[in-house]
C-alpha cells in the first residue's frame, strides 16, 4: 500500500465499508483525541473517481467531519492507499478492523460475507481470513435465504436469534406465510420451538402436490371452511410426489438440461457452494425436496468448485467445451477403478484362450509400445483395500494364478509371488530363459507369450473394451455385484436408473427421492430375492460388453475408453 495525506474533501465513506448504510457511529470516546492530536491512525481507502473512498476508518471520518463542522481547519489526513479495483479485498480489510474492535452484527457480517462470495470467495477462503470456522460463515450466509421484510425485522432486533435460526431453514413459500402472520395485529405468529414444530410437525397441504390430486386415493382433511387441506395418507403421497418429481426430471433432461439432480429429502440447497450458469454453458437443476412435500427447482447452478476450475482453465487458455467441463461423471475415480479392474481381469482370463489374438496384441506392442512395455506386469493397484480384496475374490483372477502357477513351471522358475515378468535389464536372465524356450515345443512356448502378453495388458485402456467386445467377454460368469462395488457407487442419478434397470422403472421413480442407501438397498434385495422378486444374472451397464453408462455425465474415463475403442473399431 501507498501512504499518503490526502485533502479531507477528497475523502467518502466507501459503500463497501461494512458499517456504509448504518447511522453516524458514536464518537465520543476519540473526538477529544482527535481534536487535540489529529488522526495518529491511517484511514485504509482506496482511488475513486477523482477522490478516495473509505474502506476502514469510518468514525475517524466522522470525528474529521464534526471538528469541520465546529469551523476548525481539518489538515490533509493520513492515508493507506489499496490497489484499485479488489473489492473483495477492501471487503476483507472493513471486516477485519472492525472485527479485533468490535464484533459485528449477525446481519452486517451476513452482508460482508455475502459480497464477499460475490467477489468469488469461497466459504473456505472467508473462515481462513477471518480465523472463523466455516460453520460460523454458512450460519452468517444463511441469513440470504431470508426474505427482504424478514432480515430488515431482524436487523431492528423485533425477531429473536431462535427464530431467525429456524426461518433460515423455512422455504419461501413458508416464509412468506410465516410474514403474513407477524405482520398481521391480530394474528399470532410462531416462534422458538413452536415455529420448528410448525415448519417440519409432518403436515403435508394439499397444494404442494406436483401430481394431479384426482390420482391420491386417500383422504384429504380440511377445515371447516373448505380452504386447503393437508394429505391424511403421506406415504401415498410420497409414492405419488416421487413419481411426479421424476416425470418432471424426465422432462427437464429432453428439454436440454445437463443434469437434473434430486437432493435427499430434507437436504437444503445452499445458493452460497454454487454459481448461477446458464443452460447452455453446461448448468444444471438441483431438485430441493423439502420433509412438508414441497419442491423446489434451483435452475442453472454448477458448483463452486466447478466453476472455479472453469475459471482456472479459461485463465490459462484452455478453451475445452463448457458441457465437459461441468459434465460429472457417475462413478467417482474409485469407482471407476474398480470397474477397470474387474473388467481387465476378465478380458486377459478370455485371452489365455486366444494364442493367435495373444500373438498379434504382442507384435502390436512392440512396434507401438506401451506404458507398461519395458516389460512389466499389470500392477492392478487399487484404490481402496476393499476394491483389493473383492478383485482377490474373483473367479477370473484366481483363474489367471493358477496359469502363472503352471508357467512358471514351465520355465522352472521358482513361485515367488508375483509377476512372471521379471524385466530388470540382466541380460544374462534373458540369455538363461532364451535357453529354457528352446528346450519347449511350439505350443508351450504360445502358451508363455500369451500368458505374458495378458500379465503385460495395461488396465484402463481403450484396448481393454476392443478385446472385450470382440471376444463378447462374459462378465456374468466371472463377476457379481459385491458389497465393495455398491459401497463405491455414489452418484444418485447413476443409482436411480440402475434400480430402474433391475427393479423397474415404478419402483425406481417411486424411490426417486430416497437416499442413495436405501435405493441401493433396494436393488441388493431384488438380486437375493428378499421381499422382492427375484433378478438372476444382472449387470450393470458399467460392468457388461460393450459398455454403457446410465447417465449423460458417463463413467468420466470408463466412457471416454468405450468411445476410443468403438472409433477404432469402425
Amino acid at each position: 500500500m501507498e501512504l499518503a495525506h490526502i485533502p479531507f474533501d477528497q475523502l467518502n465513506v466507501s459503500p463497501l465499508n461494512m458499517r456504509h448504510a448504518r447511522k453516524a457511529p458514536d464518537i465520543s470516546d476519540i473526538l477529544p483525541s482527535i481534536r487535540a492530536k489529529g488522526v495518529q491512525q491511517p484511514l485504509l481507502v482506496r482511488k475513486n473517481g477523482s477522490g478516495y473512498e473509505i474502506v476502514a476508518g469510518r468514525r475517524r471520518f466522522f470525528s474529521l467531519k464534526t471538528i469541520a463542522k465546529e469551523g476548525a481547519q481539518v489538515e490533509p489526513v493520513p492515508c493507506a492507499v489499496m490497489a484499485e479495483g479488489d473489492d473483495a479485498a477492501a471487503l476483507e480489510a472493513s471486516l477485519i478492523e472492525n472485527v479485533a474492535r468490535l464484533d459485528p452484527d449477525d446481519m452486517a457480517r451476513y452482508e460482508t460475507f455475502a459480497r464477499l462470495v460475490k467477489e468469488g470467495r469461497s466459504v473456505e477462503d472467508i473462515a481462513n481470513t477471518f480465523g472463523v470456522t466455516e460453520i460460523m460463515v454458512k450460519r452468517a450466509l444463511a441469513l440470504g435465504n431470508l426474505l427482504p421484510d424478514i432480515r430488515e425485522a431482524y436487523r431492528n432486533e423485533e425477531i429473536d436469534d431462535q427464530t431467525i435460526r429456524q426461518l433460515t431453514l423455512a422455504s419461501e413459500a413458508q416464509q412468506a406465510e410465516w410474514w403474513a402472520l407477524f405482520s398481521d395485529p391480530e394474528q399470532r405468529a410462531p416462534r422458538g420451538w413452536q415455529l420448528k414444530q410448525w415448519l417440519f410437525g409432518g403436515e403435508i397441504k394439499s397444494d404442494v402436490a406436483l401430481f394431479s390430486l384426482e390420482n391420491y386415493t386417500g383422504e384429504i382433511v380440511t377445515d371447516l371452511f373448505g380452504e386447503g387441506g393437508l394429505f391424511a395418507d403421506t406415504e401415498q403421497f410420497w409414492a405419488l410426489q416421487n413419481a411426479a418429481i421424476a416425470e418432471k426430471r424426465e422432462a427437464l433432461i429432453k428439454a436440454g438440461w445437463d443434469d437434473v439432480i434430486v437432493l435427499d429429502a430434507g437436504d437444503m440447497f445452499h445458493t452460497w457452494d454454487h454459481v448461477k450458469t446458464p443452460k447452455k454453458e453446461g448448468g444444471r437443476i438441483y431438485v430441493e425436496v423439502r420433509t412438508n412435500g414441497e419442491v423446489i427447482f434451483h435452475e442453472g447452478f454448477i458448483t463452486r468448485k466447478e466453476h472455479d476450475k472453469r475459471s482456472r482453465k479459461l485463465a490459462a487458455g484452455d478453451e475445452a467445451d463448457d458441457a465437459e467441463q461441468t459434465a460429472r461423471p457417475e462413478l467417482t475415480a474409485a469407482a471407476q477403478n474398480y470397474v477397470e479392474l474387474h473388467r481387465h481381469a476378465a478380458v486377459r482370463h478370455a485371452l489365455l484362450g486366444q494364442p493367435q489374438l495373444a500373438l498379434r496384441l504382442t507384435v502390436a506392442h512392440m512396434i507401438g509400445g506401451s506404458a507398461l512395455w519395458r516389460t512389466q506386469a499389470e500392477p492392478q493397484k487399487a484404490d481402496k483395500e476393499a476394491t483389493a480384496e473383492s478383485l482377490a475374490k474373483s473367479k477370473a483372477q484366481a483363474a489367471f494364478e493358477a496359469e502363472r502357477t503352471e508357467i512358471l513351471k514351465l520355465l522352472g522358475m521358482a513361485e515367488h509371488g508375483h509377476s512372471v515378468v521379471r524385466s530388470n535389464g540382466d541380460d544374462y536372465r534373458v540369455g538363461t530363459l532364451l535357453v529354457t524356450l528352446l528346450k519347449l515345443s511350439d505350443d508351450e512356448v504360445m502358451r508363455i507369450l500369451t500368458f505374458v502378453m495378458a500379465e503385460t495388458l495395461q488396465a484402463g485402456t481403450c484396448v481393454i473394451e476392443q478385446i472385450g467386445n470382440h471376444l463378447n467377454v462374459d462378465m456374468g460368469a466371472v463377476w457379481e455385484p459385491d458389497d465393495a462395488f455398491f459401497d463405491l457407487v455414489r452418484d444418485k442419478s447413476a443409482i436411480n436408473a440402475m434400480l430402474k434397470h433391475v427393479g423397474g422403472k415404478a419402483v425406481a421413480d417411486g424411490n426417486v427421492s430416497a437416499t442413495a442407501k436405501v435405493q441401493k438397498k433396494i436393488i441388493r434385495d431384488f438380486l437375493t430375492g428378499e421381499g422382492r422378486e427375484k433378478k438372476t444374472g444382472w449387470l450393470p451397464k458399467f460392468m457388461a460388453f460393450p459398455f454403457a453408462a446410465y447417465t449423460k455425465g458417463g463413467a468420466g474415463k470408463l466412457t471416454e475408453n468405450a468411445r476410443t475403442a468403438n472409433q477404432i473399431t469402425g
